[in-house]
């Protein structure tokens, strides 16, 4: 497969950050918002394994050299997670919380928009957001 191109990671990045975007809302907000880079995080004190944090990490994007990541924290609060997300889009992690995204079409989308909505699901449930 040859290298993706600026604009095609570009392309990528904005079609998952546009996904990320419709959780901006109330204390899920973004810290970085620029091209090729984005994050959300919840904004409120919670309590993360029995210890009190001011915030806490949702996930994010970023650009880089062959793919775009897709950071995903709650597969890394809940790895058992994976079982339910789409099995092309765990075929991309790569390590605990970090896929790599190469392509983008509407399965993609559409298993990326699934996740995000489980995710936030989660985090609802243990009282995060």
């Amino acid at each position: 497969m040859p290298k993706l191109t600026q604009d095609e990671l570009l392309e990528i990045f904005n079609a998952l950050k546009k996904e990320y975007k419709k959780y901006e809302k109330g204390n899920l907000k973004p810290r970085i918002d620029i091209e090729g880079k984005y994050d959300l995080w919840v904004e409120k004190p919670v309590m993360v394994d029995g210890k009190k944090k001011d915030d806490v990490y949702f996930g994010g994007l970023i650009v880089q050299s062959g793919y775009v990541g897709f950071y995903f924290m709650p597969v890394y609060v809940d790895p058992d997670m994976k079982v339910d997300l789409a099995p092309d889009l765990v075929k991309t992690l790569k390590g605990k919380s970090c896929f790599h995204i190469k392509k983008i079409d509407k399965v993609m989308i559409e298993d990326v928009r699934d996740a995000l909505k489980k995710g936030m699901a989660m985090y609802k449930e243990k009282g995060w957001y």
